[in-house]
């Protein structure tokens, strides 16, 4: 199975620019009912993906040094102050499907960049799911019939 064949390009699917603001970033989640995204750079390069959970422990850290956190603080707070770049591992469209599978077990989606860097899109864990189940079916029946 070649990775190309599940990806879901970027084009078609949510992100968000490492500038944003956190509001920035939460309304398009919000938005989205995205738990989490991926977010590239203005050259189109994957920085990592920031979910909710990153969300919820830059405010614990905000609370525990009495820091204040408003509305409009968070529009003043940029993005990669909250983004933990370890938390979301991509794959190059060149991957076998052993290391897609691998990084898929941990995670909803997988962000998939070109030898460069550039962010070109996403594959879901739903998808390889489906895409497994279709083939183990289907192999199924050519054995039936045989």
């Amino acid at each position: 199975m070649n990775i190309a064949f599940l990806l879901k390009p970027k084009q078609s699917v949510a992100y968000l620019y490492s500038d944003f603001s956190v509001r920035q970033a939460l309304e398009k989640m919000r938005h989205y009912g995205y738990t989490a995204i991926p977010v590239i750079n203005r050259e189109g390069k994957y920085i990592g993906t920031v979910s909710e959970g990153d969300f919820l422990w830059y405010l614990s850290d905000c609370f525990h040094k009495r820091e204040e956190v408003s509305q409009k603080t968070i529009e003043e707070i940029p993005l990669t102050k909250v983004i933990r770049r370890d938390s979301y591992r991509s794959v190059k469209i060149t991957a076998n499907v052993r290391e897609l599978l691998d990084v898929a077990l941990n995670q909803n989606f997988v962000p998939v960049v070109d030898d460069l860097g550039s962010f070109i899109g996403i594959v879901t864990r739903r998808d390889i799911i489906i895409n497994l189940t279709t083939k183990d079916e289907s192999e199924q029946v050519v054995t039936a019939s045989v």
